[in-house]
Parts: C-alpha cells; sequence; structure tokens
C-alpha cells in the first residue's frame, strides 16, 4: 500500500504517519510544500526510531507525484463529503491512499474530479469537523489490509 500526505503541516501526524507506515510496511509520499522542516525536533519525535525502517519519497508538488503514479494503481481520495464511505471502497496492494493537509484538506478541483474515488469517514456529531488526520490515516489503511487478509502481517 501507499499513503500520500499532500502539504502536511503538523510535524505530530506526519511523524505518527511515518511510524505507522513502519509498522505496517506502507510507502510514505511526503508532498511539498510542508508546514514544517523534515528535521523538526517534534516530527523526529513523534516518528521515534521508526523512521529509518519507512520507505519513503519527497515529492516537489502533485504534478510530480501525480507523474510517477503506476498505471495500473488506484489513488483514493480521503476526504469529508465524499460520496462513498471508505469502508465501501474495494482496496488493491498498490493504491494510494491521498490525504490533505489538516487546516485545508484537498484542493476541492482535485476531488470534483475524481469523485469516483473521493471517500469520506463518517462523522456522528454535527459539531465535530473532523477527526485527526492521523487517526484518519490509520482507520482507513486499517481497512485496506484488512480486505487484503494482512497478508504482510509478520
Amino acid at each position: 500500500m501507499n499513503l500520500v500526505l499532500v502539504e502536511p503541516e503538523i510535524p505530530p501526524n506526519t511523524g505518527n504517519i511515518a511510524r505507522l507506515c513502519a509498522g505496517t510496511r506502507t510507502t510514505l509520499h511526503l508532498i511539498e510544500p510542508f508546514g514544517f522542516k523534515l528535521d523538526d525536533a517534534t516530527l523526529k519525535r513523534a516518528g521515534m526510531d521508526y523512521w529509518r525502517h519507512v520507505i519513503w519519497h519527497r515529492w516537489r508538488n502533485w504534478p510530480e507525484f501525480a507523474a510517477e503514479v503506476p498505471a495500473e494503481a488506484r489513488l483514493w481520495f480521503i476526504e469529508s463529503g465524499g460520496p462513498r464511505r471508505y469502508d465501501e471502497a474495494n482496496f488493491a496492494p498498490q493504491d494510494f491512499l491521498v490525504f490533505g493537509r489538516e487546516t485545508a484538506g484537498l484542493p476541492k478541483a482535485l476531488l470534483e474530479g475524481n469523485r469516483e474515488r473521493w471517500l469520506r469517514i463518517p462523522m456522528f456529531n454535527p459539531e465535530a469537523r473532523s477527526l485527526n488526520l492521523a487517526n484518519c490515516a490509520a482507520l482507513v489503511l486499517y481497512e485496506a489490509l484488512r480486505q487484503q487478509g494482512f497478508a504482510a502481517e509478520v
């Protein structure tokens, strides 16, 4: 699996997601610009000593990243307002789970251009805007891995 963070802003979220990727052997893709420096102490602290176990790629922008996505892979855009819940998608090992910035999410044009792969995580309290980014990544990634029978489990 592949997990993509588009313009992440909060170092502890990215660090926690790196740790998630290390534990699940999921490739992490970080798309600039970032709201922090990659040597940020809070980024390292959140990822603990797991960074050395993470397969990750740094991309200058969305077009550079998108140009390198394999033809057989699908991009799944996880953002509030999506027409389908994340558990209604059928994930495959080569797929990419795409998450946006903590404060702004993914660009609306990107979502509208990919409505068939725009997924949401259900919310039950209208007063709550969203869940934490690292929690969202874990929820969707583990659903994708569950659908694949947790094939990479050791």
